[in-house]
């Protein structure tokens, strides 16, 4: 069993993190926290920053009330600020806001206006410190993962397609790319931990296919390894088909339908993992309450095959999956990127 307090070693880790995003003595940084946070992160958040002698301050807020009948996870959409105002200029006036917020402050509708103020968020993901530890970002894996969001921003189509029957196109043009190192520093951009990926939000009617989900393969939402086969067909951008006779595809099923919303089966974003210290089977070491499935998105190899909220094709709905999907391979432009699970692009090495 894990134990969840401050431990000397996990303050060198975030104060390791915390200085690969320039954190300087006097900079002011915000602490924004929610009341269902996890309380040691944000304490340990607190402790690096003062080692590194900066002028840190909490904001927090009350978890808000649950909008949906059903549970929902992995938003990466924090509700709790709610558009309340002195918060915003509060966050957008700091030099950089640690995010420790539930779901985080990826998609938030907030986020826009704090990072115009000149503020840099960086999140800390909802995980137990151990994990944390063990993925600690590093300056050669951003140079990686700059160097896959250059291949991935130059490329008009994806193909990906896999033995258990994956076969899905995507036109990658008006698709906005976007990587994840693992940390941020520079004003008005965003950083997040654990990372290294990149992937895209393709435009309105620009993925068709099929995705086969296999056994190994994670559905994030559920922190559950897929254990029979679950075929999704894509048509103009939407899952139009959930087939499958496992109890995979029935939750899927079920899950999905509960929404009563078209936008709850549109295509969200597509992308590759880069980090060569994240790893898959890492879900079966801990409790669900212990992970949040950050790392299981960036582990090398890994199709991340994503529906839901896509700002790219204007969708918004608080119904997420993500799919990290094994031995699969990705070709851009005929060129292939990822061949059956592992990255074989000279320029990516």
């Amino acid at each position: 069993m894990l134990i969840e307090r401050i431990e000397g070693k996990w303050i060198d880790a975030f104060v390791d993190v915390f200085n690969l995003c320039r954190v300087a003595r006097g900079d002011a940084v915000a602490i924004l926290s929610e009341t269902q946070s996890r309380p040691v992160l944000v304490q340990l958040s607190e402790l690096a920053l003062h080692r590194l002698g900066a002028r840190a301050y909490h904001v927090v807020l009350p978890t808000p009330p649950q909008r949906h009948a059903i549970p929902v996870r992995s938003t990466g959409t924090c509700l709790a600020i709610d558009g309340l105002q002195p918060v915003v200029t509060a966050l957008a006036s700091s030099t950089m806001v640690v995010d420790c917020t539930v779901e985080g402050m990826l998609h938030a509708p907030e986020l826009k206006a704090i990072l115009q103020g000149g503020a840099r968020l960086m999140m800390i993901s909802n995980e137990h410190p151990e994990l944390l530890e063990r993925t600690q970002p590093t300056p050669q894996l951003r140079e990686r993962v700059l160097k896959g969001l250059a291949v991935l921003e130059s490329a008009q189509q994806m193909r990906v397609t896999s033995d258990a029957g994956t076969d899905l196109t995507v036109d990658l043009r008006g698709a906005p790319a976007r990587a994840a190192p693992g940390f941020v520093d520079q004003p008005g951009k965003v950083g997040y931990w654990p990372a290294g990926l990149v992937l895209c939000f393709p435009a309105v009617g620009k993925v068709k296919g099929q995705v086969v989900l296999a056994p190994g393969d994670i559905n994030l939402t559920f922190k559950r390894y897929v254990e029979t086969p679950v075929a999704l067909t894509i048509e103009n951008d939407m899952v139009t088909k959930i087939e499958g006779n496992g109890v995979d595809a029935e939750l899927l099923r079920s899950y999905y339908s509960a929404w009563n919303e078209p936008d709850a089966y549109a295509v969200s974003h597509v992308g590759w993992g880069m980090n060569p210290g994240a790893r898959w089977d890492a879900l079966t070491m801990y409790d669900r309450s212990q992970v949040n499935g950050t790392e299981q998105r960036a582990f090398e190899g890994n199709f991340l095959f994503s529906t839901g909220a896509n700002e790219t094709a204007g969708r918004f709905t608080d119904c997420h999956f993500d799919y990290p999907m094994r031995n699969c391979t990705i070709e851009l432009d005929g060129q292939h990127i990822v061949d059956h699970g592992r990255i074989v692009d000279s320029r990516l090495a």
